[in-house]
Protein backbone atom coordinates (compact mmCIF):
# COMPACT_ATOMS: atom_id res chain seq x y z
CA UNK A 1 0.00 0.00 0.00
CA UNK A 2 1.86 3.33 -0.95
CA UNK A 3 -0.89 6.09 -1.22
CA UNK A 4 -4.01 5.87 0.70
CA UNK A 5 -6.74 8.82 0.88
CA UNK A 6 -9.54 9.11 3.49
CA UNK A 7 -11.83 11.83 2.53
CA UNK A 8 -13.79 13.46 5.06
CA UNK A 9 -12.00 15.30 8.30
CA UNK A 10 -14.55 14.57 10.80
CA UNK A 11 -13.52 12.50 14.00
CA UNK A 12 -14.46 9.62 12.00
CA UNK A 13 -12.37 10.38 9.03
CA UNK A 14 -9.41 11.57 11.50
CA UNK A 15 -9.49 8.70 13.52
CA UNK A 16 -8.73 6.55 10.08
CA UNK A 17 -5.94 8.40 9.60
CA UNK A 18 -4.50 8.02 12.97
CA UNK A 19 -4.90 4.26 12.82
CA UNK A 20 -3.65 3.89 9.47
CA UNK A 21 -0.55 5.72 10.20
CA UNK A 22 0.01 4.02 13.78
CA UNK A 23 -0.32 0.87 12.44
CA UNK A 24 1.57 0.80 9.48
CA UNK A 25 4.60 2.96 11.15
CA UNK A 26 4.41 0.16 13.69
CA UNK A 27 5.18 -2.35 11.28
CA UNK A 28 7.91 -0.25 9.45
CA UNK A 29 5.53 -0.12 6.26
CA UNK A 30 6.16 2.83 3.95
CA UNK A 31 3.04 4.39 3.29
CA UNK A 32 1.24 8.36 1.98
CA UNK A 33 -1.48 8.86 3.85
CA UNK A 34 -3.83 12.29 2.64
CA UNK A 35 -6.71 13.12 4.72
CA UNK A 36 -9.40 15.46 2.51
CA UNK A 37 -11.94 17.90 3.87
CA UNK A 38 -14.23 19.76 1.70
CA UNK A 39 -14.58 22.57 4.53
CA UNK A 40 -13.15 25.31 6.22
CA UNK A 41 -11.93 23.43 9.41
CA UNK A 42 -11.50 20.13 11.30
CA UNK A 43 -13.70 17.79 13.36
CA UNK A 44 -17.02 17.71 11.28
CA UNK A 45 -19.62 17.43 14.28
CA UNK A 46 -17.67 18.02 16.46
CA UNK A 47 -17.29 22.31 16.95
CA UNK A 48 -15.94 23.64 20.21
CA UNK A 49 -16.03 27.53 20.58
CA UNK A 50 -14.20 28.68 23.67
CA UNK A 51 -15.07 32.65 24.20
CA UNK A 52 -15.00 34.67 27.69
CA UNK A 53 -14.14 31.51 29.78
CA UNK A 54 -16.91 29.82 28.19
CA UNK A 55 -16.71 26.63 26.43
CA UNK A 56 -19.71 25.92 23.84
CA UNK A 57 -20.19 22.86 22.10
CA UNK A 58 -22.12 23.42 18.39
CA UNK A 59 -22.46 19.58 18.27
CA UNK A 60 -22.19 16.40 20.39
CA UNK A 61 -21.19 17.92 23.94
CA UNK A 62 -19.78 14.42 25.79
CA UNK A 63 -19.43 10.87 25.04
CA UNK A 64 -20.38 7.27 26.40
CA UNK A 65 -17.40 5.85 28.73
CA UNK A 66 -18.82 2.23 28.25
CA UNK A 67 -18.36 1.80 24.88
CA UNK A 68 -14.74 1.70 25.13
CA UNK A 69 -12.98 3.32 21.25
CA UNK A 70 -13.38 7.28 22.31
CA UNK A 71 -11.59 6.72 25.85
CA UNK A 72 -8.62 4.21 24.51
CA UNK A 73 -7.97 6.78 21.78
CA UNK A 74 -7.82 9.53 24.89
CA UNK A 75 -5.32 7.66 26.39
CA UNK A 76 -3.09 7.43 23.46
CA UNK A 77 -3.77 10.89 22.76
CA UNK A 78 -2.09 11.49 26.41
CA UNK A 79 -5.67 12.93 26.98
CA UNK A 80 -7.40 10.36 30.03
CA UNK A 81 -6.59 12.75 33.08
CA UNK A 82 -8.21 15.70 31.20
CA UNK A 83 -11.69 13.55 31.39
CA UNK A 84 -14.17 14.91 33.51
CA UNK A 85 -17.69 13.51 34.11
CA UNK A 86 -21.24 14.68 34.81
CA UNK A 87 -21.43 16.97 37.83
CA UNK A 88 -22.19 14.43 40.08
CA UNK A 89 -23.84 16.77 42.75
CA UNK A 90 -26.91 17.84 40.38
CA UNK A 91 -27.96 15.19 38.47
CA UNK A 92 -31.62 15.75 37.96
CA UNK A 93 -33.37 15.44 34.24
CA UNK A 94 -36.77 16.37 33.88
CA UNK A 95 -39.40 15.49 30.84
CA UNK A 96 -42.18 18.45 29.52
CA UNK A 97 -45.36 17.30 30.51
CA UNK A 98 -48.38 18.95 30.02
CA UNK A 99 -46.24 22.35 29.67
CA UNK A 100 -44.82 21.39 33.16
CA UNK A 101 -40.92 20.09 34.10
CA UNK A 102 -41.86 16.72 36.01
CA UNK A 103 -38.93 14.88 37.15
CA UNK A 104 -37.20 11.67 34.94
CA UNK A 105 -38.14 9.09 37.76
CA UNK A 106 -35.56 7.46 39.60
CA UNK A 107 -34.22 3.75 38.25
CA UNK A 108 -34.43 3.50 34.94
CA UNK A 109 -31.83 0.65 33.77
CA UNK A 110 -31.20 0.79 30.39
CA UNK A 111 -34.30 3.25 29.86
CA UNK A 112 -36.23 0.70 31.38
CA UNK A 113 -38.22 0.91 35.22
CA UNK A 114 -36.04 -0.95 37.65
CA UNK A 115 -37.95 0.73 41.06
CA UNK A 116 -41.55 0.60 41.33
CA UNK A 117 -41.78 3.14 43.95
CA UNK A 118 -41.09 6.31 41.76
CA UNK A 119 -42.56 4.76 38.80
CA UNK A 120 -45.89 4.91 41.11
CA UNK A 121 -45.23 8.41 42.18
CA UNK A 122 -44.22 9.89 39.16
CA UNK A 123 -46.17 12.24 37.32
CA UNK A 124 -45.19 11.65 33.79
CA UNK A 125 -48.14 8.65 33.45
CA UNK A 126 -51.89 8.22 34.61
CA UNK A 127 -52.75 5.24 36.93
CA UNK A 128 -54.40 3.73 33.91
CA UNK A 129 -50.99 4.16 32.09
CA UNK A 130 -48.65 2.66 35.10
CA UNK A 131 -51.38 -0.43 35.40
CA UNK A 132 -50.91 -0.77 31.76
CA UNK A 133 -46.77 -1.06 32.68
CA UNK A 134 -47.17 -3.89 34.61
CA UNK A 135 -48.82 -6.34 32.21
CA UNK A 136 -45.10 -6.74 31.04
CA UNK A 137 -45.05 -8.83 33.60
CA UNK A 138 -47.64 -11.30 31.98
CA UNK A 139 -47.65 -10.48 29.02
CA UNK A 140 -45.62 -13.59 26.52
CA UNK A 141 -42.95 -12.90 24.74
CA UNK A 142 -43.00 -12.27 21.63
CA UNK A 143 -41.85 -15.79 19.44
CA UNK A 144 -41.32 -14.71 16.03
CA UNK A 145 -38.23 -13.60 14.85
CA UNK A 146 -37.59 -10.03 13.17
CA UNK A 147 -37.24 -6.62 13.89
CA UNK A 148 -39.88 -4.21 15.05
CA UNK A 149 -39.89 -0.25 15.24
CA UNK A 150 -39.00 0.71 18.70
CA UNK A 151 -42.02 2.19 18.94
CA UNK A 152 -43.80 -0.61 18.42
CA UNK A 153 -42.42 -3.00 20.66
CA UNK A 154 -42.11 -0.30 23.76
CA UNK A 155 -46.17 -0.07 23.07
CA UNK A 156 -46.27 -3.85 23.03
CA UNK A 157 -44.19 -4.44 26.09
CA UNK A 158 -45.23 -1.30 28.25
CA UNK A 159 -47.86 0.71 26.66
CA UNK A 160 -48.40 3.68 24.36
CA UNK A 161 -48.10 6.27 27.08
CA UNK A 162 -45.54 4.92 28.81
CA UNK A 163 -43.52 5.06 25.44
CA UNK A 164 -44.88 8.64 23.98
CA UNK A 165 -44.13 10.11 27.64
CA UNK A 166 -41.18 8.20 29.08
CA UNK A 167 -38.89 6.09 26.36
CA UNK A 168 -39.55 8.11 23.17
CA UNK A 169 -38.36 11.29 24.45
CA UNK A 170 -35.03 10.03 25.65
CA UNK A 171 -34.63 8.42 22.47
CA UNK A 172 -35.27 10.93 20.73
CA UNK A 173 -32.34 13.11 22.57
CA UNK A 174 -30.14 10.44 21.40
CA UNK A 175 -31.34 10.09 17.16
CA UNK A 176 -33.60 12.73 16.79
CA UNK A 177 -35.61 10.38 14.99
CA UNK A 178 -39.16 8.75 14.69
CA UNK A 179 -39.62 5.94 16.93
CA UNK A 180 -42.42 4.89 15.01
CA UNK A 181 -39.24 4.25 11.83
CA UNK A 182 -36.56 3.35 14.01
CA UNK A 183 -35.10 -0.37 13.87
CA UNK A 184 -35.31 -1.51 17.43
CA UNK A 185 -32.28 -3.84 16.45
CA UNK A 186 -30.49 -1.14 14.82
CA UNK A 187 -30.89 1.23 17.99
CA UNK A 188 -31.87 -0.31 21.04
CA UNK A 189 -31.28 -4.16 20.61
CA UNK A 190 -30.68 -4.91 24.10
CA UNK A 191 -34.29 -4.44 24.71
CA UNK A 192 -35.45 -7.16 22.41
CA UNK A 193 -32.48 -9.17 24.26
CA UNK A 194 -34.31 -8.69 27.98
CA UNK A 195 -37.79 -9.92 26.21
CA UNK A 196 -36.48 -13.00 25.39
CA UNK A 197 -33.84 -13.31 27.85
CA UNK A 198 -36.02 -12.53 30.82
CA UNK A 199 -39.31 -12.76 29.55
CA UNK A 200 -39.82 -9.29 30.22
CA UNK A 201 -38.59 -5.62 29.94
CA UNK A 202 -39.04 -5.07 33.67
CA UNK A 203 -38.43 -8.36 34.65
CA UNK A 204 -35.27 -7.64 32.90
CA UNK A 205 -34.85 -4.57 33.91
CA UNK A 206 -34.97 -5.90 37.64
CA UNK A 207 -32.14 -8.80 37.14
CA UNK A 208 -29.70 -6.51 35.35
CA UNK A 209 -29.72 -3.65 38.51
CA UNK A 210 -29.42 -6.92 40.75
CA UNK A 211 -26.68 -8.55 38.95
CA UNK A 212 -24.80 -4.86 38.87
CA UNK A 213 -25.35 -4.47 42.28
CA UNK A 214 -23.85 -7.37 43.38
CA UNK A 215 -20.95 -6.99 41.27
CA UNK A 216 -20.42 -3.72 42.82
CA UNK A 217 -20.42 -5.24 46.34
CA UNK A 218 -18.20 -7.85 45.09
CA UNK A 219 -15.87 -5.79 43.73
CA UNK A 220 -16.04 -3.23 46.74
CA UNK A 221 -13.67 -4.43 49.45
CA UNK A 222 -13.60 -1.31 51.27
CA UNK A 223 -10.19 -0.99 50.54
CA UNK A 224 -10.44 1.15 47.37
CA UNK A 225 -9.80 4.65 47.76
CA UNK A 226 -12.65 7.26 47.09
CA UNK A 227 -13.77 7.74 43.29
CA UNK A 228 -12.94 11.57 42.50
CA UNK A 229 -15.97 13.65 41.62
CA UNK A 230 -17.88 12.61 38.48
CA UNK A 231 -14.70 9.38 37.95
CA UNK A 232 -18.12 7.37 37.92
CA UNK A 233 -19.53 9.31 34.90
CA UNK A 234 -20.79 7.39 32.01
CA UNK A 235 -20.39 10.62 30.28
CA UNK A 236 -17.08 12.10 29.95
CA UNK A 237 -15.66 14.88 27.74
CA UNK A 238 -12.53 16.86 27.66
CA UNK A 239 -11.60 19.84 29.99
CA UNK A 240 -11.65 22.23 27.64
CA UNK A 241 -14.37 20.52 24.75
CA UNK A 242 -13.82 17.98 22.50
CA UNK A 243 -11.80 19.53 20.06
CA UNK A 244 -9.31 19.07 22.40
CA UNK A 245 -9.58 14.95 20.81
CA UNK A 246 -9.27 17.25 17.29
CA UNK A 247 -6.54 19.05 18.02
CA UNK A 248 -4.31 16.26 19.94
CA UNK A 249 -5.38 14.15 16.46
CA UNK A 250 -4.23 17.08 14.16
CA UNK A 251 -1.01 17.05 15.91
CA UNK A 252 -0.02 13.42 15.70
CA UNK A 253 -0.95 12.98 12.19
CA UNK A 254 0.89 16.39 11.04
CA UNK A 255 4.17 14.65 13.08
CA UNK A 256 3.59 11.83 10.97
CA UNK A 257 4.01 13.92 8.09
CA UNK A 258 0.03 13.04 6.81
CA UNK A 259 -0.77 15.33 3.98
CA UNK A 260 -3.58 17.24 5.67
CA UNK A 261 -5.71 19.22 2.79
CA UNK A 262 -8.14 21.29 4.03
CA UNK A 263 -10.85 23.01 1.21
CA UNK A 264 -10.72 20.15 -0.83
CA UNK A 265 -13.91 18.73 -2.46
CA UNK A 266 -13.78 15.42 -4.25
CA UNK A 267 -15.75 15.98 -7.41
CA UNK A 268 -15.18 12.67 -8.66
CA UNK A 269 -13.57 9.28 -7.83
CA UNK A 270 -13.15 6.70 -10.46
CA UNK A 271 -11.31 3.30 -11.13
CA UNK A 272 -8.04 2.59 -13.71
CA UNK A 273 -9.69 0.37 -16.02
CA UNK A 274 -5.88 -1.11 -16.38
CA UNK A 275 -5.64 -0.98 -12.75
CA UNK A 276 -9.36 -1.32 -10.88
CA UNK A 277 -7.19 -1.09 -7.74
CA UNK A 278 -5.89 1.95 -8.59
CA UNK A 279 -8.01 4.92 -7.92
CA UNK A 280 -8.48 8.80 -9.61
CA UNK A 281 -9.52 11.37 -7.54
CA UNK A 282 -10.48 14.87 -9.44
CA UNK A 283 -11.11 17.94 -7.23
CA UNK A 284 -13.08 21.07 -7.43
CA UNK A 285 -9.58 22.56 -8.31
CA UNK A 286 -9.28 20.45 -11.38
CA UNK A 287 -6.68 18.56 -9.72
CA UNK A 288 -6.00 15.39 -9.99
CA UNK A 289 -4.56 12.27 -7.59
CA UNK A 290 -4.18 8.95 -7.89
CA UNK A 291 -4.26 6.48 -4.45
CA UNK A 292 -4.41 2.81 -4.13
CA UNK A 293 -6.72 2.67 -1.59
CA UNK A 294 -9.42 5.00 -0.01
CA UNK A 295 -11.35 5.56 2.74
CA UNK A 296 -14.72 7.63 2.55
CA UNK A 297 -15.65 9.00 6.07
CA UNK A 298 -18.53 11.03 4.57
CA UNK A 299 -21.99 10.54 4.97
CA UNK A 300 -23.53 8.02 2.94
CA UNK A 301 -25.17 10.00 0.86
CA UNK A 302 -22.03 11.65 -0.01
CA UNK A 303 -20.13 8.66 -0.25
CA UNK A 304 -23.05 7.10 -2.67
CA UNK A 305 -22.69 10.22 -4.95
CA UNK A 306 -19.04 9.42 -5.01
CA UNK A 307 -19.25 6.11 -5.98
CA UNK A 308 -21.91 5.99 -8.16
CA UNK A 309 -20.74 5.81 -11.70
CA UNK A 310 -18.54 2.13 -10.91
CA UNK A 311 -20.92 0.53 -7.90
CA UNK A 312 -24.35 1.88 -8.85
CA UNK A 313 -26.01 -0.91 -6.30
CA UNK A 314 -23.79 0.01 -3.39
CA UNK A 315 -24.25 3.86 -4.18
CA UNK A 316 -27.83 3.16 -3.88
CA UNK A 317 -28.02 1.48 -0.75
CA UNK A 318 -26.36 4.13 0.85
CA UNK A 319 -28.06 6.81 -0.68
CA UNK A 320 -31.02 5.37 0.89
CA UNK A 321 -30.32 5.76 4.34
CA UNK A 322 -32.41 9.18 5.62
CA UNK A 323 -31.13 11.37 7.26
CA UNK A 324 -32.20 15.15 9.37
CA UNK A 325 -30.99 18.23 9.74
CA UNK A 326 -30.56 19.69 13.56
CA UNK A 327 -29.28 22.74 14.71
CA UNK A 328 -28.01 24.07 18.67
CA UNK A 329 -28.58 26.95 20.42
CA UNK A 330 -26.58 28.20 22.67
CA UNK A 331 -27.33 31.33 25.26
CA UNK A 332 -25.39 32.74 27.94
CA UNK A 333 -26.81 34.52 31.51
CA UNK A 334 -25.81 35.74 34.55
CA UNK A 335 -27.30 33.29 36.90
CA UNK A 336 -29.18 36.34 38.84
CA UNK A 337 -30.95 37.15 36.05
CA UNK A 338 -32.72 33.55 35.57
CA UNK A 339 -35.71 33.11 37.48
CA UNK A 340 -34.84 29.72 39.56
CA UNK A 341 -32.14 27.83 39.93
CA UNK A 342 -30.75 25.34 37.13
CA UNK A 343 -30.73 22.16 39.29
CA UNK A 344 -29.96 19.16 36.97
CA UNK A 345 -28.84 18.61 33.45
CA UNK A 346 -31.94 19.31 32.08
CA UNK A 347 -35.08 18.25 30.30
CA UNK A 348 -36.30 16.53 26.69
CA UNK A 349 -39.22 17.25 25.10
CA UNK A 350 -41.59 14.28 24.29
CA UNK A 351 -43.25 15.20 20.53
CA UNK A 352 -46.31 15.30 21.60
CA UNK A 353 -46.10 18.28 23.50
CA UNK A 354 -45.93 19.65 19.93
CA UNK A 355 -42.57 22.01 19.99
CA UNK A 356 -40.20 22.85 18.20
CA UNK A 357 -37.50 22.55 20.51
CA UNK A 358 -36.00 18.57 21.14
CA UNK A 359 -34.32 19.21 24.65
CA UNK A 360 -33.15 21.44 26.22
CA UNK A 361 -29.34 21.04 28.39
CA UNK A 362 -28.41 23.18 31.33
CA UNK A 363 -24.82 22.99 30.21
CA UNK A 364 -23.18 25.23 33.06
CA UNK A 365 -25.01 22.78 35.49
CA UNK A 366 -23.92 19.52 33.90
CA UNK A 367 -20.62 20.31 33.09
CA UNK A 368 -20.03 23.12 35.77
CA UNK A 369 -16.19 23.90 34.26
CA UNK A 370 -17.94 25.08 30.94
CA UNK A 371 -19.32 28.86 32.11
CA UNK A 372 -17.62 31.23 34.93
CA UNK A 373 -18.50 31.43 38.26
CA UNK A 374 -21.91 33.07 38.93
CA UNK A 375 -22.93 32.86 35.01
CA UNK A 376 -25.07 29.93 33.42
CA UNK A 377 -24.68 28.39 29.87
CA UNK A 378 -27.95 26.66 28.81
CA UNK A 379 -28.21 24.97 24.89
CA UNK A 380 -31.30 23.73 22.98
CA UNK A 381 -31.43 21.00 20.53
CA UNK A 382 -33.84 22.03 17.28
CA UNK A 383 -34.71 19.51 14.95
CA UNK A 384 -36.24 16.15 14.73
CA UNK A 385 -37.77 13.33 12.27
CA UNK A 386 -40.84 14.52 10.74
CA UNK A 387 -40.83 18.36 12.02
CA UNK A 388 -38.19 19.39 10.04
CA UNK A 389 -40.73 21.48 7.14
CA UNK A 390 -41.67 23.33 10.80
CA UNK A 391 -38.94 25.31 11.61
CA UNK A 392 -37.55 27.92 9.07
CA UNK A 393 -33.83 26.78 8.73
CA UNK A 394 -31.99 30.70 9.14
CA UNK A 395 -29.70 31.67 12.84
CA UNK A 396 -32.67 34.84 13.38
CA UNK A 397 -35.69 31.90 13.83
CA UNK A 398 -33.41 29.23 15.66
CA UNK A 399 -32.83 31.68 18.16
CA UNK A 400 -36.40 32.58 18.51
CA UNK A 401 -37.26 29.53 18.72
CA UNK A 402 -34.77 28.64 21.85
CA UNK A 403 -35.89 32.36 23.38
CA UNK A 404 -39.35 31.09 23.13
CA UNK A 405 -38.95 27.15 24.41
CA UNK A 406 -36.54 29.46 27.70
CA UNK A 407 -39.59 31.51 28.35
CA UNK A 408 -42.54 29.27 28.01
CA UNK A 409 -40.50 26.56 30.01
CA UNK A 410 -38.10 28.28 32.43
CA UNK A 411 -39.53 31.89 32.19
CA UNK A 412 -36.56 32.98 30.92
CA UNK A 413 -37.07 36.93 29.28
CA UNK A 414 -33.66 38.81 29.62
CA UNK A 415 -31.53 39.08 26.92
CA UNK A 416 -28.58 36.96 26.42
CA UNK A 417 -25.22 37.91 27.12
CA UNK A 418 -24.54 35.71 23.78
CA UNK A 419 -25.31 33.46 21.95
CA UNK A 420 -24.10 30.41 19.57
CA UNK A 421 -25.72 29.06 16.43
CA UNK A 422 -24.43 25.66 14.38
CA UNK A 423 -26.66 24.34 12.05
CA UNK A 424 -26.23 20.73 10.97
CA UNK A 425 -27.73 20.08 7.90
CA UNK A 426 -28.88 15.96 7.24
CA UNK A 427 -26.94 14.94 10.02
CA UNK A 428 -28.06 12.93 11.72
CA UNK A 429 -28.45 9.60 9.82
CA UNK A 430 -31.94 7.25 10.71
CA UNK A 431 -31.34 3.50 11.43
CA UNK A 432 -35.09 2.81 10.24
CA UNK A 433 -36.53 -0.33 9.95
CA UNK A 434 -34.63 -2.16 7.40
CA UNK A 435 -31.52 -0.67 8.51
CA UNK A 436 -29.65 -3.83 9.31
CA UNK A 437 -30.36 -6.36 6.51
CA UNK A 438 -29.28 -2.75 4.98
CA UNK A 439 -26.07 -2.94 6.06
CA UNK A 440 -25.58 -6.28 4.99
CA UNK A 441 -26.09 -5.60 1.59
CA UNK A 442 -23.69 -2.90 1.85
CA UNK A 443 -21.07 -5.23 3.60
CA UNK A 444 -21.81 -7.65 0.18
CA UNK A 445 -21.08 -5.09 -2.14
CA UNK A 446 -18.37 -3.57 -0.11
CA UNK A 447 -16.76 -7.10 -0.44
CA UNK A 448 -16.20 -6.34 -4.37
CA UNK A 449 -13.88 -3.18 -3.71
CA UNK A 450 -11.35 -4.76 -1.31
CA UNK A 451 -9.15 -1.24 -1.80
CA UNK A 452 -12.45 1.08 -0.54
CA UNK A 453 -13.43 1.55 3.00
CA UNK A 454 -16.52 3.12 3.92
CA UNK A 455 -16.83 5.04 8.33
CA UNK A 456 -18.92 7.42 9.84
CA UNK A 457 -22.07 7.72 11.64
CA UNK A 458 -24.10 6.32 8.97
CA UNK A 459 -23.62 2.86 9.68
CA UNK A 460 -23.50 0.93 13.15
CA UNK A 461 -23.47 4.02 15.83
CA UNK A 462 -23.92 7.89 15.88
CA UNK A 463 -21.90 8.58 18.82
CA UNK A 464 -18.44 9.79 18.97
CA UNK A 465 -16.28 5.99 20.11
CA UNK A 466 -18.60 4.83 17.15
CA UNK A 467 -17.63 6.75 14.73
CA UNK A 468 -14.09 6.44 16.34
CA UNK A 469 -14.24 3.28 15.75
CA UNK A 470 -15.91 3.19 12.05
CA UNK A 471 -12.64 4.41 11.32
CA UNK A 472 -10.14 1.61 12.83
CA UNK A 473 -12.39 -0.83 11.00
CA UNK A 474 -11.64 0.51 7.87
CA UNK A 475 -8.36 0.47 8.13
CA UNK A 476 -8.60 -2.96 9.55
CA UNK A 477 -9.99 -3.67 6.03
CA UNK A 478 -7.66 -2.57 4.11
CA UNK A 479 -4.73 -4.17 5.80
CA UNK A 480 -6.63 -7.14 5.32
CA UNK A 481 -6.36 -6.85 2.07
CA UNK A 482 -2.90 -5.58 2.12
CA UNK A 483 -1.81 -8.25 4.21
CA UNK A 484 -0.23 -6.39 6.78
CA UNK A 485 -0.97 -7.46 10.49
CA UNK A 486 -4.44 -6.53 11.66
CA UNK A 487 -4.56 -4.40 14.25
CA UNK A 488 -6.44 -5.47 17.35
CA UNK A 489 -9.17 -3.30 18.77
CA UNK A 490 -9.09 -1.52 21.82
Amino acid sequence: MRQVVVIGGGIAGLSAAYYLQKETAAQGKPIAITLLEAGTRWGGKIATDRVDGFVIEGGPDTFLRTKPWAVQLCRELGLEERLHGTNPEQRNTYVLHRERLRPLPEGLTMMVPSQFGPMIRTGLLSWPAKARMGLDFFLPTKSENGDETMGEFVSRRLGRAAYESLIEPLMSGIYAGDGDKLSLQATLPYLRDLELKYGGLVKGALAVRKERTQKAKANDNGSAPKPAPGSRSIFLTPLTGLAEIVEALLAELEAAGVDLRLNTRVTRLERSDSKPETWHLTFDSGEHLEADAIILATPTYVSGALIADFAPELAAELAAIEYVSTATVTLAYPESELPKPLDGYGYVIPRCEGRKALACTWTSTKFPHRAPEGHALIRVFVGRAGQEEQITWDDEALLAIAREELELTLGITAEPLLTRIFQWEKAMPQYNLGHPERLERIDAALAAFPGLGLAGNGYQGIGIPDCIHSGELAVEKLLKHEGHKVPQSA
